[in-house]
């Protein structure tokens, strides 16, 4: 466990043994704490385990833990930053990371805090001492967490020195990712045995499962693609298409470039990114064997749910959602469809707990961060809030689980790309992109405006 790396500096509160000096700072570090923590999804019990464990160590600390409709998060949080009334701990979702990095405090190498222990043999009291604790090493996020995390939290930034050094801004509680969702009465009434693993698959299973009248009204839809305001995650989706067809979707300094053919590609007509594009929105072309969607379905989750759409790719949370508005629907979920099976490329939607910049308490908001995020007390909220694992330790534990354990079993090969300031317009970026090729107009122009429209969220 983290708590039994070695002490730096020990300054114990001896009654009259101490000095003035040390007893002043401990009783300045002892004074009672109180911490604001914002996230969004997660009711306040999800947390209650961990805080209660948090607080036997540090009684001094209470944790004010409020949920947010997502909706309303980011106004909320950015007006809070703004007037000086945020809290010190908050999630931000793994593509915000640049976006908020000049509003956060990055993991220091390590912290101050107060401790109780009990000494003493015959008479035993209870004295708190100030230890210097080491922080979480970069290395130790490569290795604990999967690989997507250090990517997405380790960042590089300039000290007072002028130096470039890398840090450590944020760590998940969990990762999940895409996964496709399928029902299971009207595949086996199509005679589709297993779910497709391929896209090869999944093009076959869709034809099988669509019913398109002679007027192109759709009937009943395969699949829930081709779209974009009515596909629930349509930038993940189509990202995780680009990325599986080898798409190089930004170069080392963010800058979009999935409209072009990668170097290692050279020879190839057509960029990967625009045959992904293609891919995708044949799905919603009345020309294409494959057509199955258009604009004028109701939403990918709901035709689902109400068995309108015989497959979907969502997420874990998804789960919960569905069987919310369809008790009875029988359904079950598969690793998201891979171009070929050998060479597996996941997406993925994580959320990050970062401290505020503005925080009068960095120490324990941190340390509390470290805690949660420990493979012994995450566990504890994985197990309340049924989300996959970001730590390789607990992956094992999860492949079993009916409901996470093919999100679980992704999380080795979960990407993300976008390093941008400004993720929701990039997704309107490809939502304009994805429209417009549905109604025809020219692919390679289409995803070269995306990419400019993209480019100009990056600093």
């Amino acid at each position: 466990m983290r708590r039994l790396l070695p002490l730096l500096l020990i300054l114990p509160l001896l009654g009259l043994s101490c000095t003035k000096g040390v007893s002043q700072a401990v009783r300045e570090a002892s004074r009672p704490v109180t911490l604001k923590y914002w996230r969004v999804i997660d009711d306040a019990d999800a947390f209650d385990e961990i805080i209660r464990a948090y607080r036997a160590i540090h009684p001094h600390v209470t944790i004010e833990y409020r949920k947010f409709r997502l909706e309303e998060y980011e106004d909320e949080l950015l007006n809070a930053l703004a007037e000086d009334r945020g809290p010190d701990i908050f999630t931000i979702h793994n593509t915000w990371m640049r976006g908020y990095q000049p509003k956060l405090l990055p993991l220091p190498s390590s912290l101050t805090l107060p401790f109780q222990e009990v000494r003493g043999t015959i008479k035993k009291e209870t004295v708190t001492t100030i230890k210097q604790v080491p922080t979480l090493s970069i290395r130790k996020v490569q290795t604990d967490f999967v690989e997507q995390v250090g990517k997405d939290v380790i960042l590089e930034t300039t000290n007072e020195k002028r130096e470039t050094v890398s840090q450590i801004w944020g760590l998940p509680l969990f990762m999940d990712s895409l996964a496709l969702f399928y029902n299971r009465d009207l595949s086996s009434a199509a005679g589709i045995a297993e779910p497709p693993g391929t896209w090869s698959d999944f093009q076959a299973a869709t034809k099988k499962l669509s019913r398109v009248d002679a007027q192109n009204k759709v009937l009943q839809a395969g699949a829930a693609l081709g779209t974009a305001r009515n596909v629930e995650q349509a930038f993940d989706i189509l990202s995780l298409i680009m990325m599986q067809n080898r798409t190089q979707m930004a170069d080392e300094s963010g800058n979009a470039t999935f409209h072009l053919i990668p170097r290692e590609l050279a020879g190839r007509q057509t960029p990967p990114g625009e045959e992904a594009l293609v891919f995708y929105t044949d799905f919603a072309s009345p020309s294409k064997d494959v057509y199955t969607w258009n604009t004028s379905q109701p939403n990918s989750l709901e035709a689902f749910a109400t068995g309108k759409a015989a497959m979907m790719l969502g997420y874990s949370y998804n789960i919960p959602q569905i069987r919310a508005r369809a008790p009875k629907l029988n359904f079950a979920v598969a690793p998201a469809p891979q171009i070929a099976p050998g060479d597996q490329i996941n997406y993925a939607n994580y959320w990050l707990e970062v401290v505020s910049k503005k925080t009068e308490r960095p120490n324990e908001a941190w340390d509390f961060i470290q805690f949660a995020s420990s493979a012994e007390q995450v566990k504890k909220y994985l197990d309340v809030t049924k989300k996959p694992t970001a730590l390789r330790a607990l992956r094992a534990g999860q492949l079993e689980d009916l409901d996470i354990g093919v999100f679980a079993n992704q999380i080795l090969t979960a990407k993300s790309w976008y390093k941008g300031v400004d993720i929701a317009a990039a997704e309107e970026a490809f939502e304009e992109m994805i429209e417009s090729v549905v109604v025809g107009a020219i692919p390679k122009q289409a995803i070269s405006i995306a990419v400019g429209k993209v480019n100009q969220t990056i600093e």
